[in-house]
């Protein structure tokens, strides 16, 4: 479906539960290029935002509840704003009562909302749906209650729906990516220190793809909170052989090899030596991307792959395979995984005179080595959340 018959859908369904029309709002989805799993750690990330995500339709009701309803899971859900906790019976609208609770921590007063919500994001393709959702319902709580909240704030609100009404131990990156997006850039974020700047994109022939594995989400919560507590241990060692508040201030250190030696468990130093070298490549890819030096990208791409693979170990047969397949093309430069890993999608920097080529080499090969049929995205880098007028 394109935009128009998304917003067509939703506005019968809207009309058919409220008896009465809404404002209609898009929040994107994001691809993070390089700089994964560094989020957490003090690193330097390079997300963009891109134009498949999450649609509404809302308007503000006299009844201090939430009146909510998914047309990707046609089922729907009434909350009172008196009762915000987390509920595992309430499953999606969960991030939509962790935005609303941390709002109101805030002091800002909101009132009930219904809503119908569409997305486009293909299941657990880990483009972040879920922060997307989180951003969706801070642009409809911003607009529909004048709350003023900035969009760099609400993105910190979106983490911590994440960290401390969902448990998850995820980084600021997501929500910051899709709060803050803006068309044909990456934002070239310091996690330590929320200073960010944007990256112009001109890829000339080249585009950037997004590989979806189609591989059902498994592991990735168990895992991730796994990888965190790991690189934490890591820093706790270090803490005693130097004066570092995170992982990645390591890299700036010229004797850094020599310092993460001291690291004695195999599993900890891999991931640790895995977070310094991501955080060298993302200044190697700023460097490549202003440069206009595509081959450079490209190795970026595949050397961050191979490490999140050997040294990081979140990858995969799926995302090893995909990723695989794209390099048999001749026109890809370069590929890797995106997200948390273990399923989901991988990008590939590809030659735009390829990509019939490249779809070809890659659902060919996927299928033979998984049985599952990949998926080749096209989505432009747009900018952040906003009403529909």
């Amino acid at each position: 479906m394109n935009e128009k018959e998304i917003l067509k859908k939703i506005e019968d369904k809207f009309y058919e539960m409220f008896e009465a029309n809404g404002r209609k709002f898009f929040s994107p989805s994001r691809i993070n290029i390089i700089g994964e799993h560094i989020d957490y750690n003090g690193g330097k990330v390079l997300p963009c935002a891109i134009e498949i995500g999450t649609y509404a339709m809302a308007k503000e009701n006299d009844f201090g509840t939430f009146r909510l309803y998914s047309l990707n899971t046609l089922s729907g859900k009434e909350i009172s704003l008196k009762n915000l906790d987390f509920d595992e019976k309430n499953g999606w609208a969960n991030y939509v009562t962790g935005m609303a609770k941390e709002i109101k921590s805030l002091g800002k007063d909101l009132k009930g909302v219904d809503c119908v919500v569409y997305g486009n994001i293909p299941t657990g393709s880990g483009l972040s749906s879920s922060a997307s959702l989180e951003m969706l319902f801070g642009e409809i709580f911003n607009n529909l209650f004048n709350l003023g909240i900035s969009r760099e704030q609400m993105s910190i609100i979106g983490m911590k729906t994440e960290n401390d009404h969902l448990g998850l131990k995820t980084g600021i990156m997501d929500q910051f990516a899709i709060s803050l997006g803006k068309e044909n850039s990456a934002i070239l974020l310091d996690t330590a220190t929320l200073d960010y700047k944007y990256i112009d994109i001109d890829l000339e022939d080249n585009i950037l793809v997004i590989l979806n594995t189609n591989k059902p989400r498994s592991l990735v919560v168990s895992k991730y909170n796994e990888r965190r507590a790991e690189t934490q241990k890591g820093l706790d060692i270090l803490k005693d052989f130097v004066s570092i508040e995170n992982l990645s201030q390591l890299h700036t250190l010229n004797n850094y090899e020599e310092i993460i030696k001291t690291i004695k468990d195999p599993t900890i130093y891999k991931r640790v030596k895995y977070v310094v070298e991501e955080n060298i490549r993302v200044n190697e890819m700023i460097k490549a991307m202003e440069d206009k030096d595509y081959e450079k990208m490209g190795k970026l791409l595949d050397e961050s792959h191979e490490s999140l693979k050997n040294l990081y170990e979140v990858t995969g047969l799926e995302l090893d395979s995909i990723v695989e397949g794209a390099r048999l093309s001749p026109y890809t430069l370069g590929a890797r995984m995106t997200g948390a890993g273990f399923s989901g999608c991988a990008i590939a920097l590809v030659r735009k005179e390829g990509l019939k080529d490249l779809e070809e080499k890659v659902k060919n090969y996927y299928k033979k080595k998984t049985g599952l049929d990949g998926e080749i995205i096209i989505s432009n880098i747009i900018g952040g959340p906003r009403e529909i007028i």
